[in-house]
């Protein structure tokens, strides 16, 4: 019974600050996504990346461990994908980077936040880096059919990533009315991009619903394997180890359907699996957290 209710007062409020997001939409409520977005992934989320580094409480063999691990094991789920995707006879373009990189962000750094705690969630930041300048760069480039490289360079978050990293390998620490400036633009960050979360899935059309089942099973399934085993072999300590699994096991981003529309890609075969993966995590991603916490 504790674990249950563990895992629900985990999961309960990732979902029902996404529900606020929907419920706004479905009253017909205003809410400029293009604004918010834009202000989360430029603003918010960069300023989040950067005060978690900077102020993690991370011994450098565990931090070094697990950057290793998470780009081993996000190898491993892309060229896994690759293979299912195109055994299945399916687009690269439209279905190769949302099955391999996850919602990461919106769904993924809250729940270990919740569930692990504040060094669940300096964990969860550095699974996250590595996602994005994977998912920013070779993500970008297989949608867009070429080219796209070189928006890495102009990403906030991989650069605040990057900046976080080296005040964290030196030990540096901003001004304290910087860091607390820092600290309150970052702590909108969460709440953000679970109401955006709701507010974009309220506004998609999904499509091709079977398909869209049978994909974000066999994403589920292959992610949280490849994240057990790579967890495994690099002996992760047990928070590290769950916030791995818990990373590459998180549905399909909503960003993945705005890269889809904005690059001529599959844009309604991917909103059906961004609905689709989302919804079915309710119950997936609280039967994982019930085996990992």
């Amino acid at each position: 019974m504790n674990l249950t209710l563990t895992v629900v007062n985990v999961v309960a409020p990732v979902f029902l600050l996404a529900s606020v997001g929907f419920a706004w939409v479905k009253l017909g409520f205003e809410y400029q996504l293009e604004f918010v977005t834009r202000l989360s992934m430029t603003l918010a989320v960069p300023a989040l990346i950067f005060v978690a580094l900077m102020q993690a409480e991370i011994e450098p063999a565990a931090l070094s461990a697990l950057s290793l691990a998470a780009l081993v094991a996000y190898v491993g789920v892309t060229a896994a994908i690759a293979l299912l995707v195109k055994l299945s006879g399916l687009d690269q373009r439209t279905y190769l980077a949302p099955l391999s990189y996850g919602n990461t962000g919106n769904l993924g750094l809250p729940l270990a936040l919740f569930a692990f705690g504040d060094l669940g969630l300096s964990y969860a930041v550095v699974v996250f880096a590595v996602m994005a300048v994977l998912s920013f760069s070779f993500g970008i480039w297989v949608v867009a059919g070429g080219g796209g490289l070189g928006k890495l360079v102009r990403e906030p978050m991989v650069a605040a990533t990057l900046l976080g990293a080296l005040f964290l390998w030196q030990g540096w620490e901003t001004p304290v009315f910087l860091t607390n400036a820092l600290d309150l633009i970052g702590q909108m960050a969460i709440p953000i991009m679970l109401i955006t979360l709701g507010v974009a899935i309220a506004r998609l059309s999904p499509g091709r619903i079977g398909r869209a089942i049978w994909l974000s099973l066999a994403k589920f399934v292959l992610c949280a394997g490849i994240g057990w085993g790579t967890g495994l072999f690099f002996n992760l300590d047990a928070t590290a180890f769950g916030v791995l699994v818990l990373q590459l096991a998180t549905p399909v981003a909503v960003t993945s359907y705005l890269l889809a529309e904005k690059y001529d890609a599959d844009g309604d075969a991917v909103a059906g699996l961004v609905v689709v993966s989302t919804l079915m995590s309710v119950a997936l991603l609280s039967l994982l957290l019930a085996i990992v916490i």
